[in-house]
């Protein structure tokens, strides 16, 4: 994990180093196109757990009962 991060600085820091303004535009997009997916995600992520606990909320009060 600490590889990983570390050598997500090193790029990072390339990137940022590197006199390419195209291509710093592209990468912004790419990741705000990431940011994106991952918010629609999450959000039927949610959906599906509430529902899951509202169905085992209801099966356990119907056999309490």
């Amino acid at each position: 994990m600490s590889f990983m991060i570390s050598n997500l600085r090193v790029k990072l820091q390339a990137l940022l180093a590197g006199e390419s303004g195209q291509d710093l535009v592209e990468y912004a997009l790419v990741v705000a196109l990431i940011a994106f997916g991952c918010t629609a995600a999450m959000s039927s992520l949610a959906g599906g757990i509430v529902t899951a606990f509202q169905n085992v909320s209801s099966a356990l009060s119907s056999n309490i009962t």
